[in-house]
């Protein structure tokens, strides 16, 4: 597969893009920084501010999935989705966040009282664009909502898939960069959980 990465250079998206190449697809990775982008035969960086809608949309074209791994604070959820639509690329993969994850009692993680407020102002846009791609029937898109601690860490392959419950055990609720990145992959490569989101933890 050809697939596009917005915001390829970060945790997440750089993890993904080193998982996508494991496997034999070739990745366009798009960062502001492109020197921060691992060097790869099957790699090619293009630095695209995604603030600038022609130059984003003319970069999409042509790939068989988008995906985005950037900041929700950084980001106009209305104008990337427009711009995945212009491109003609159907799929598209979001890194998404564990504050719209529901808690046993079904309430919202980020509505929960011992919700940090550091994390507030990531987590909110998050929830708005989850909302904002519920109504998108167009774009065969899915959100992979990681587990509330999400870090660098082992690639093990061991994790546990859930739709919209946060996913935790005895050490509380996380999952490694690495194997998010398994998770996300995987449900591309099988055309898995169209248009919903899911999460990964162990």
């Amino acid at each position: 597969m050809k697939v596009a990465i917005i915001g390829a250079s970060g945790m997440a998206g750089s993890r993904i893009l080193n998982e996508l190449v494991s496997r034999g697809n070739q990745v366009t990775a798009i960062a502001r920084n492109v020197d921060k982008v691992e060097k790869n035969d099957a790699v090619t960086a293009k630095a695209v501010d995604i603030k600038d809608q022609k130059a984003l949309i003319e970069v999409l074209k042509g790939h068989d999935a988008v995906i985005s791994a950037v900041r929700f604070a950084d980001l106009d959820g209305e104008a990337l989705i427009d711009a995945v639509r212009e491109s003609g690329v159907k799929r598209y993969l979001i890194v998404g966040g564990a504050g719209s994850l529901l808690l046993p009692d079904q309430t919202r993680l980020i509505d929960s009282p011992n919700f940090p407020q550091e994390y507030r102002s990531e987590a909110e846009p998050g929830c708005v664009y989850l909302d904002q791609l519920k109504q998108v029937q167009d774009l065969d898109w899915t959100f992979v909502s990681p587990s509330a601690l999400f870090q660098p860490g082992e690639r093990t392959g061991k994790f546990r898939i859930a739709k919209d419950t946060l996913i935790s055990n005895e050490q509380g609720s996380q999952i490694s960069a690495e194997d998010y990145a398994i998770a996300f992959v995987d449900a591309l490569e099988k055309k898995q959980y169209i248009r919903e989101r899911f999460t990964v933890g162990y």
